[in-house]
């Protein structure tokens, strides 16, 4: 379970976070979803032990984040952090070697799902193919929590429904829990088991799916324009 307890965080004279509360439990996938700006990539870095919250705690099981939760966390964000003259190959050999929980087993079957190659230079790879890269990588690593910021940014819906698949298909939720921020909330709202709402650095709603489109009875794009 991951606990954010009046997390709030500033930069210099900006507020980003202020007085989040919120938890997220184990076995599900969590889409985390507001305009931009609302703190939702501020919110997973704090979570994720990038960055330190100016006010309030984070608890991973019992544990208080700190930059060594990364043994506990995977983290996949939007910017381009590999070694650009890396191979793929080279890359998931150096994963391998830093990260004990690294499945360097899963990592191939990965890579063959999403049409990667180990030969294949990262300076050269499209930016739908980095982002594949990306996913691969993270998904490999046999964590218990699993945190995606905007995975899907910029791609194409053939590339999007690949990610999506490759997300059920690699993730065992018996295992681990799986955390993400997106805008393409119509197309992951159908393997989303909760929603976390947004708004100007404070979290205002957070909602089952099953009861927005029972009781609500309505999609969660309705429902989070209804509750903006």
């Amino acid at each position: 379970m991951i606990q954010v307890n009046q997390v709030s965080k500033s930069f210099l004279t900006r507020k980003a976070l202020s007085d989040c509360r919120v938890t997220f439990e184990q076995g599900k996938i969590t889409g985390v979803i507001g305009e931009n700006g609302s703190g939702k990539t501020t919110l997973l870095k704090i979570i994720s032990g990038l960055l330190k919250p100016t006010k309030g705690t984070v608890l991973i099981d019992g544990e208080h984040v700190t930059r060594r939760i990364c043994q506990r966390v995977a983290f996949l964000h939007d910017q381009d952090y590999f070694y650009w003259y890396f191979t793929i190959g080279e890359l998931i050999r150096y994963y391998d070697a830093i990260y004990d929980d690294f499945n360097k087993e899963k990592a191939e079957t990965l890579l063959l799902f999403m049409n990667l190659r180990d030969g294949q230079k990262i300076n050269y790879l499209s930016k739908g193919n980095l982002t594949r890269l990306k996913m691969v990588v993270t998904l490999a690593r046999d964590v218990p929590y699993i945190i995606l910021d905007e995975p899907f940014l910029g791609l194409d819906p053939m590339v999007r429904k690949s990610m999506i698949q490759s997300m059920l298909r690699y993730i065992d939720l018996s295992k681990q829990t799986l955390i993400m921020s997106t805008h393409e909330i119509s197309e992951v709202d159908l393997i989303l088991d909760d929603v976390i709402l947004m708004k100007k650095g404070r979290v205002i709603a957070h909602e089952s799916i099953e009861n927005i489109r029972e009781y609500e009875q309505k999609d969660v794009v309705s429902w989070m324009e209804d509750m903006y």
